[in-house]
């Protein structure tokens, strides 16, 4: 199921944003993005842009830019980008669930439920949504999977900020099984990832963010893919070499 269709620039940056410098943001001048997979990953090395674009992406969605459902308002300190305020997202039609996973500020989502909770209510704790347990009181990747099996209900629009920061190998495969289930129940993922184990999704619309904007790969052409594997067939020789 696609819900968010295409991106695109509805009107030009201020002259003296910093986001003029990304390739990636100068690329959605003259193109449009298509995210027409109901799987697609945004890749890239550090400073490339996937996070920004994600984020953009998550605001102008109406999701709160520091992450959580869009019925989440809280906000620790603003550091979010001004590009959700002139990019378009382009729906064919609105989900009935979603949520935006950053893992960097996950924390702070943990915290907004637990303060949620501390307030009187006659319906059900909010944290009941997402396991039962606090966040706080699990490891951060076993916080992450909870939010994936408990509270992602399928019909969704889920879009995730590099969430294997906080999964084990093992883990980032249980939550490509995740992806896998709700896919089937017609969501739609945007992921910003660096894990090539994310990436081998299959089927999935990849993207790469480099010094040329914003082009489709396919898996084996990813720099992570190639890095990962060259590394695995002889980590003698790649060690070798970095350490001369």
């Amino acid at each position: 199921m696609i819900y968010a269709d295409r991106v695109f620039l509805r009107r030009e940056l201020p002259e003296s944003s910093y986001l003029n410098v990304l390739p990636a943001v100068n690329w959605l001048k003259d193109h449009r993005l298509m995210l027409d997979s109901p799987v697609t990953f945004l890749v890239g090395e550090n400073g490339s842009g996937k996070s920004t674009l994600l984020e953009a992406i998550a605001v102008a969605c109406g999701f709160n830019a520091e992450g959580g459902t869009r019925n989440f308002s809280f906000s620790t300190r603003a550091t979010h980008s001004e590009l959700g305020e002139y990019i378009t997202v382009a729906r064919r039609r609105y989900p009935r669930d979603g949520f935006f996973l950053r893992a960097e500020s996950f924390y702070n989502v943990a915290t907004n439920i637990d303060e949620m909770d501390e307030d009187f209510s006659y319906g059900p704790k909010v944290i009941e949504s997402y396991g039962g347990v606090s966040l706080h009181h699990q490891s951060h990747g076993e916080s992450f999977l909870a939010l994936v099996q408990n509270r992602f209900g399928g019909n969704g629009l889920y879009l995730l900020d590099e969430p294997e920061a906080a999964l084990s190998p093992t883990r980032q495969l249980t939550l490509l099984g995740e992806m896998h289930q709700l896919a089937e129940r017609d969501s739609q993922f945007i992921v910003a990832t660096h894990s090539p184990i994310l990436m081998a999704y299959p089927g999935a619309r990849i993207y790469q963010l480099s010094e040329d904007g914003i082009e489709p790969v396919q898996y084996q052409e990813t720099e992570h893919y190639q890095l990962t594997r060259r590394f695995l067939e002889d980590p003698e020789r790649m060690l070798r070499y970095l350490f001369s």
